[in-house]
């Protein structure tokens, strides 16, 4: 599987959601999975000053990363493939 980055404005969440659309984030990914399509997210990031949040996920596609953030009902700009290095 391979790393997936996926963009969001917060101003358009409110910061204040935060913790709760993670958690959507969380569920999704885990019913994706569950489904046979192996999505799982690893973590998050949220940069105040520009009002971006990240999430970091593994999954075999973007199409399947999008698919998570659509159920997770998030509103995503973009998801690009993602490297970390060792």
């Amino acid at each position: 599987m391979a790393h997936y980055l996926v963009e969001l404005f917060v101003s358009r969440l409110g910061t204040g959601g935060l913790d709760e659309a993670a958690a959507c984030a969380r569920r999704a990914a885990g019913e994706l999975s569950r489904r046979g399509t192996p999505v799982h997210y690893l973590c998050s990031i949220f940069v105040p000053e520009d009002e971006t949040w990240f999430l970091l996920y593994d999954a075999p596609s973007v199409a399947a990363v999008q698919q998570a953030v659509e159920r997770a009902a998030l509103p995503c700009e973009r998801v690009l493939k993602a490297v970390m290095p060792q």
